[in-house]
């Protein structure tokens, strides 16, 4: 049984206060510091083991959407096979994963009885506390995979910006949960409905918020941050899973987004498109990991389409093709067919998952195959690994619910700590027992993961 977040010993966030500066004149900012900490202390509102920097997880694959973890302090292996929660909170279904910011969680869920409804939930992160709940109905039509939503909510500037699976963009303030604004974007910019719905998350830029939909001209939609007026639409191309990045390159941020037809870059402020490659799909759209970039290389892998090296240009916002390559069917796969799992770009190794959960290593310079692993999880069609990067350690969390702890090398396969996480559960597949497939948030050194259940904190810090 869970417990009850009313019940719930209220523990401090780590490092959530912070020492003011004071201007020249005043106390200096060292002794202020001392005296800050000695206040939080005699308070309760801080531990001593929590007064190194702490990071939030604010949006898909953490604060840079780029799936790094930078915090230390934090376990090198785990003592038992089971992870204790620091709290648990009933959660409904879903496949979105959490996001944290602020010493709130965030995360989206969808409720069929009396009737279909999606939901906003915001959490204490110290305790599990209810804090809000925003519910809107929305009937799933033409949709597979009916669990719940998908994209995760991206938090920035105290607001929090949920995108539906039926196209309900709405932005909220995170600490309390009023609407601010929200579109219908399904009935707005008549999406071709993909048929798993919409998926990627939104991304904040430059005031903008900036969706991947697939509308008539508008695959790609910018909205004011702070109004919802929209500031511009680019392509016609269907609209796939895969959460759009921003890039540095030749100077210039650029915004890329892998659609169903193609890999685009673009002025993430205007929406004018610098380049495209295409890779349209042979079945279908089945574009779900996210785009990956390490210095010159940008990468992308499908289920169905094997995988797409892209050269990026130093000199101008252009790309052109490295290599591509693609197996005659899902079980004879050539490079890597990910389905869910966004692959690691290393420097010259890519790291990833095929499609039947494989583990693989990758030249990053042809694409062929270096070394190949089941160990991390099960062969499993579809079956699937989130990987986040902690200095040299890559913390996996596969669809079993088990956290792991590992070196990913040129020389294979390297488990150092593995644990129980959360079970699986039935919602988002029902097949082999379940399946846990929402990307857990890594923040203040816990991980928070959910199921079709639950939503769980663990501690991840060091003793």
């Amino acid at each position: 049984m869970l417990t009850r977040p009313d019940m719930l010993p209220t523990a401090p966030t780590p490092c959530r206060l912070r020492p003011s500066y004071r201007p020249r004149g005043q106390l200096p900012f060292a002794f202020s510091l001392v005296r800050w900490l000695c206040e939080a202390l005699s308070l309760g509102l801080v531990l001593p083991s929590s007064t190194l920097p702490a990071d939030d997880w604010p949006q898909w694959r953490g604060p840079h959407r780029d799936g790094v973890w930078r915090e230390d302090g934090i376990v090198d292996r785990f003592e038992t096979s089971q992870l204790a929660p620091r709290w648990r909170v009933p959660i409904g279904p879903g496949y979105s994963g959490p996001t944290v910011a602020d010493g709130r969680v965030f995360v989206t869920d969808r409720v069929r009885e009396p009737k279909q409804i999606e939901r906003v939930h915001c959490f204490d992160a110290a305790s599990g506390a209810h804090l809000w709940t925003h519910a809107y109905d929305c009937t799933y039509m033409g949709v597979g995979y009916e669990a719940g939503p998908r994209a995760s909510v991206s938090i920035d500037q105290g607001m929090a910006y949920s995108l539906g699976a039926m196209g309900h963009l709405v932005a909220l303030e995170a600490e309390s949960g009023r609407v601010v604004w929200q579109h219908d974007l399904n009935r707005e910019y008549r999406i071709r409905m993909p048929i798993w719905g919409i998926a990627a998350s939104p991304l904040v830029e430059g005031g903008l918020v900036i969706v991947q939909i697939g509308g008539e001209g508008a695959c790609l939609v910018a909205f004011d941050q702070h109004t919802g007026e929209e500031r511009w639409r680019a392509l016609d191309d269907e609209a796939s899973y895969s959460a759009p990045i921003v890039i540095q390159q030749a100077g210039q941020r650029v915004l890329v987004c892998w659609t169903g037809d193609n890999v685009a870059g673009l002025d993430p402020a205007t929406g004018r498109v610098y380049w495209k490659h295409p890779f349209q799909p042979t079945r279908m759209v089945i574009a779900i990991a996210t785009p990956v970039v390490d210095r010159n290389r940008l990468f992308v892998t499908s289920f169905y389409d094997g995988s797409l090296m892209l050269r990026l240009a130093d000199d101008r916002p252009a790309v052109d093709l490295l290599w591509r390559r693609l197996g005659p069917d899902e079980q004879h796969t050539d490079a890597l067919h990910s389905i869910i799992s966004t692959p690691l770009l290393l420097g010259e190794h890519v790291y990833g998952v095929d499609s039947y959960g494989e583990l693989r290593c990758l030249d990053a310079q042809t694409g062929d195959r270096i070394w190949e692993s089941l160990e991390a999880t099960p062969r499993a069609r579809w079956s699937n690994i989130h990987m986040v990067r902690n200095g040299d350690n890559i913390w996996m969390f596969n669809e079993r619910g088990e956290l792991i702890i590992a070196r990913l090398s040129p020389q294979g396969y390297h488990e150092i700590s593995r644990a129980k996480l959360i079970e699986p559960t039935r919602e988002q597949l029902n097949q082999r027992g379940g399946v846990c497939w929402a990307h857990p948030a890594y923040a203040s050194r816990h991980v928070f993961v959910r199921n079709d259940q639950e939503l769980r904190c663990v501690s991840l810090e060091a003793r």
